[in-house]
């Protein structure tokens, strides 16, 4: 029985994959294909399986095009690769690096542009002009001290509070869960963009220890350590590497499946009960951590 033809991947506008040329996969260069264009941009749609060795494969993500290659050049510059006061590659030597129509190379170009990186000369080429602030601002701290300070600039937005949580219906954690929880969710802001997007659950037998004032301006442990009659005995924090899903893509302004940490805090107190959980999830853009190793 002879085996059923493999599935064809396709771009977003339904086209069957082609190679660099624009003729199908594997076909050699000036070949005719008998298949259908490209993207809108007039992009050549490879398959992953298929790319060849050293070319970008700028299929395997929904993001545009144009937005993938802005970021690439965007970095090229913050790592100096592209110097400041030099002159970058032409728009052409861009588009076969990249195997794209150089209308795209044209469009990341104009993103650069926008934002005051590149400046571009008539019959002299385009040039670097300046460098892109430092992004990475958020540490995510790893040390006791470090996670109770506040953010300078920060401030924090209250999305939602309610008390009453059953003990079984927050996240698993460390310790033994208190009967009932106050869930806070809050969005962290700074320079007018949202940075991190926070629930926290507190045990309920705490609530009146803290203030609305608290609420808006101090860290999730922060929260908890200090407090009248509390001692915190043990803490943890966990941070993975994932993707935005709809909802926090959306509050935190981001692309769907753009790159994000998310982090998980704990902290016990002397009886061994759960007095704190807080999940946050944090830009991927602009958060970085910074380990002393010795």
């Amino acid at each position: 029985m002879d085996a059923p033809p493999q599935p064809r991947s396709r771009s977003r506008a339904g086209n069957p994959a082609s190679g660099p040329t624009g003729g199908p996969i594997g076909s050699p260069a000036g070949s005719p294909s008998g298949s259908p264009a490209g993207d809108s941009a007039g992009n050549p749609i490879s398959s992953p399986a298929d790319a060849p060795a050293g070319r970008l494969d700028l299929s395997r993500s929904a993001v545009p095009r144009y937005i993938q290659l802005a970021t690439l050049f965007r970095r090229r510059i913050e790592t100096g690769a592209w110097k400041l006061g030099r002159q970058i590659p032409t728009v052409d030597e861009l588009a076969a690096e990249c195997s794209v129509a150089r209308a795209t190379i044209r469009q990341a170009l104009d993103a650069l542009e926008a934002d005051g990186l590149i400046e571009r000369f008539r019959a002299k080429g385009t040039f670097v002009r300046k460098a892109p602030a430092n992004r990475l601002w958020c540490d995510v701290e790893a040390d006791w001290n470090g996670l109770l300070r506040s953010r300078e600039g920060a401030e924090i937005e209250i999305l939602s509070d309610t008390d009453g949580l059953p003990g079984d219906a927050i996240p698993d954690s460390i310790g033994t869960k208190a009967p009932r929880y106050r869930h806070i969710r809050r969005r962290h802001w700074r320079d007018g963009q949202p940075f991190l997007l926070a629930d926290v659950y507190l045990d309920s037998r705490l609530s009146p220890l803290v203030t609305p004032a608290d609420l808006t301006s101090k860290t999730a442990l922060r929260l908890v350590s200090g407090l009248k009659g509390v001692q915190v005995t043990d803490a943890r924090q966990t941070l993975t590497i994932g993707v935005a899903d709809v909802e926090s893509a959306d509050a935190l302004r981001l692309p769907l499946n753009a790159p994000v940490a998310f982090v998980h805090r704990a902290a016990v107190d002397a009886k061994g009960t759960l007095v704190l959980v807080a999940d946050g999830i944090y830009r991927g853009d602009v958060v970085r951590i910074d380990l002393k190793l010795k």
